[in-house]
């Protein structure tokens, strides 16, 4: 609802089972996919259809909301310049053919299934959609790659952690993506030993999807690099008086470049906070500032070490914990909350909430 109201799409896409969830107060015309007056209605406006209007590099791709500290989440605006830059790059680092499957795991709620998605569709591959249960069960997912001829596919460290661990086999001459959270140094060995390639990706949603890459090797001692820039992409490891820091000394990532997002949707102050002018860059260029904590290597890569903040990512997905800790402070009886990531188990990150209670709770059953 809330996604609704700021965006204010012209349209929603939905089908008839999950079009009654939809908020009823949203002015936005609904096209229900299922809904068999639909086609015809689409048919006979085909009939009709003017000549497409030509559209800008610099016209939004789309808005996809990210969590917020606020308690609200904030929508980054994507240009089709930063989407194309993005695209291309990767086609060159990872090229396919009409012989290639790519296994399509991730929600279309996280940007990251942006290469997915069209990756294959500009490379003349094929694209196979895996179902939500398939993704949760590793045998069935192995099943899938091996029954559908996958050849690559990318996904979270704790998806790759599920099929290493119950379907190692699987994974044999595969092309592995990884990215959405910071790669273990077990797990890389892990998928390595696995038969399978290896390339971990970096990005935050702001500079549109990926920014750095690193293909990864046996030999490799350490943590794992998330690499160097990819196409017309700037990264500068600074510190706090936005100075260059050499390498092995940590430093705060900001990164410029075709694929900085426009800024966020309607929030001209955090906009002003986070997209701040790149004194590096040409006149008027401006960088992210990521919040994350890396180093350089000697041989150019980067290091990720950790986040400057609260913010911390769990199944790819980035959270803001102080986000969770304000809707908790507002439930009657509770006077404090923290909230922190536990892994009691390796790869199996969850979230734990500690609370202080004034008066005694009624949570219900």
């Amino acid at each position: 609802a809330y996604m609704l109201k700021d965006a204010q799409p012209a349209c929603l896409i939905t089908t008839m089972e999950l079009s009654g969830r939809m908020p009823e107060d949203s002015d936005a015309k609904r096209i229900i996919l299922d809904d068999p007056d639909t086609v015809k209605t689409v048919a006979a406006q085909n009939a009709d259809c003017p000549a497409q209007a030509e559209c800008s590099p610099l016209h939004p791709a789309y808005i996809i909301y990210t969590s917020g500290s606020t308690g609200k989440p904030k929508g980054v605006v994507v240009t089709l310049k930063s989407v194309s830059n993005f695209l291309l790059s990767m086609r060159e680092m990872f090229p396919l053919g009409e012989q290639d499957r790519l296994l399509a795991v991730t929600t279309a709620a996280f940007d990251i299934s942006g290469l997915e998605l069209f990756l294959p569709l500009i490379s003349g591959a094929g694209c196979v959609i895996a179902r939500k249960e398939t993704i949760q069960e590793p045998r069935a997912l192995a099943h899938m790659i091996h029954s559908y001829g996958i050849s690559i596919m990318q996904a979270t460290p704790t998806l790759w952690h599920s099929l290493v661990t119950n379907e190692p086999d699987s994974l044999r001459a595969l092309r592995v993506l990884v990215g959405g959270e910071a790669l273990p140094n077990a797990l890389m060995h892990a998928l390595l030993e696995s038969g399978c390639t290896v390339t971990n990706l970096y990005g935050p949603t702001e500079t549109t999807i990926w920014s750095a890459a690193q293909p990864l090797a046996k030999d490799h001692t350490g943590a794992p690099p998330i690499g160097t820039p990819i196409w017309n992409t700037r990264v500068y490891v600074l510190d706090a008086a936005l100075q260059p820091v050499p390498p092995g000394i940590a430093g705060e990532l900001y990164i410029a470049g075709e694929g900085l997002a426009r800024g966020y949707y309607n929030r001209p102050d955090l906009t002003a906070e986070r997209f701040i002018a790149d004194p590096y860059g040409p006149a008027g260029a401006r960088m992210y500032r990521t919040g994350d904590l890396v180093r350089w290597r000697e041989d150019g890569s980067l290091d990720y070490i950790s986040r400057a903040d609260h913010q911390i990512k769990i199944r790819g997905f980035r959270i803001e914990l102080g986000e969770i800790e304000l809707v908790l402070s507002k439930y009657p009886g509770i006077s404090q909350a923290a909230v922190i990531v536990r892994e009691d188990q390796p790869g199996d990150k969850r979230l734990a909430a500690y609370a202080v209670a004034d008066q005694p709770l009624d949570i219900g059953g």
